[in-house]
């Protein structure tokens, strides 16, 4: 193998190993991601995802019993929804893109800003806001427990019947089963060198070399769950959470992971391909007061840029629904 090559592939997955004390069940994780830290969460059971798969599709979550989790997030876009910013109840217009929920079981923080430190906090939003499904809790509690299954099913993985903890516990017990696995980038680490090509081989390069992306496109995730500043809009992003100026305009590292699926980009959707994404980069994002130091002009070539872009697409892998009980089949989205 390329030495360059090596070494790039060294720079993405040396990270920690997380301290994982297993004093109760918790969600699996695929082995390609033991190293990743993050992720151990509250007690988990395979019932308990499954329940919360059912919630996620469910429609009488929202006011008008016309959306559900799902609706936003489609297995087949890689749980997004190919829409510039999200769209709730009434066509009410949000003000970020959709993020994925792939792999959030590794989350720092969730949401575009981290206004939710755990997966159990952001699972309940959405159902709330107005600008989604738009159904306070308390009426979305009441139709969970005047449906006698729910009520059932409650009891038997909870031992009492919903409340707003039970919800949240649920639906993050199945946010936690969807990983992305077997891309060709898996593949190529396992030893298969033809499972990228040469443009893709030379995109890993450059990625963990000139084009710097691994300085917050890190570990197998691909994300350092951290916040930056790219000059992207003038939502004020991380800054409405911390108060903090220079927080202005920041927002979480997205992972790559399934990133050729979840067009358009960006916390606002702006950028429509990953050539645009890329051709960002290399110009060094718009002049902001606080830009991150890093957005720097890169100078690639078009042929470079190309590149990039193939070794992006080979993180298109299979999405699985990870620990799931036969009574809810793990669906599997991708090659």
């Amino acid at each position: 193998m390329n030495p360059n090559l090596a070494r790039c592939m060294l720079v993405l997955l040396l990270l920690p190993l997380a301290v994982l004390g297993a004093k109760q069940p918790l969600a699996p994780r695929p082995a390609a991601y033991a190293s990743e830290p993050g992720g151990s969460g509250p007690a988990w059971s395979p019932r308990m995802a499954a329940l919360g798969r059912r919630l996620f599709h469910e429609p009488r979550l929202s006011r008008d019993g016309t959306l559900s989790c799902a609706s936003c997030h489609k297995p087949e876009l890689a749980f997004t929804d190919g829409k510039t910013t999200a769209e709730g109840v009434q066509a009410r217009k949000g003000t970020r893109n959709t993020p994925t929920i792939i792999n959030r079981a590794l989350g720092a923080r969730q949401f575009w800003d981290g206004r939710a430190a755990t997966l159990e906090e952001q699972a309940l939003g959405p159902i709330a806001n107005p600008l989604e499904m738009d159904l306070p809790l308390p009426r979305a509690l009441a139709i969970l427990n005047a449906d006698a299954g729910y009520v059932a099913e409650f009891r038997a993985v909870f031992g009492a019947g919903p409340d707003e903890e039970k919800l949240a516990l649920a639906l993050s017990a199945y946010e936690r089963t969807v990983w992305s696995v077997d891309s060709p980038f898996d593949r190529f680490l396992a030893g298969d060198e033809a499972a990228l090509s040469p443009s893709a081989r030379r995109g890993l390069e450059l990625f963990g070399g000139r084009a710097r992306c691994s300085e917050c496109h890190t570990g197998i995730n691909f994300s350092d769950e951290e916040f930056h500043v790219l000059g992207v809009s003038k939502d004020p992003g991380r800054a409405t959470v911390t108060g903090k100026p220079e927080h202005t305009g920041a927002f979480k590292t997205p992972t790559l992971r399934d990133v050729a699926r979840t067009a358009p980009y960006m916390h606002d959707g702006s950028l429509r391909t990953l050539a645009e994404v890329v051709a960002y980069y290399d110009r060094g994002g718009n002049p902001v007061k606080n830009l991150d130091h890093r957005m720097t002009p890169l100078k690639l070539s078009a042929q470079e840029q190309a590149d990039l872009v193939a070794f992006l697409e080979s993180l298109s892998g299979r999405i699985v629904e990870l620990g799931l009980t036969s009574n809810a089949e793990p669906a599997v989205h991708g090659k």
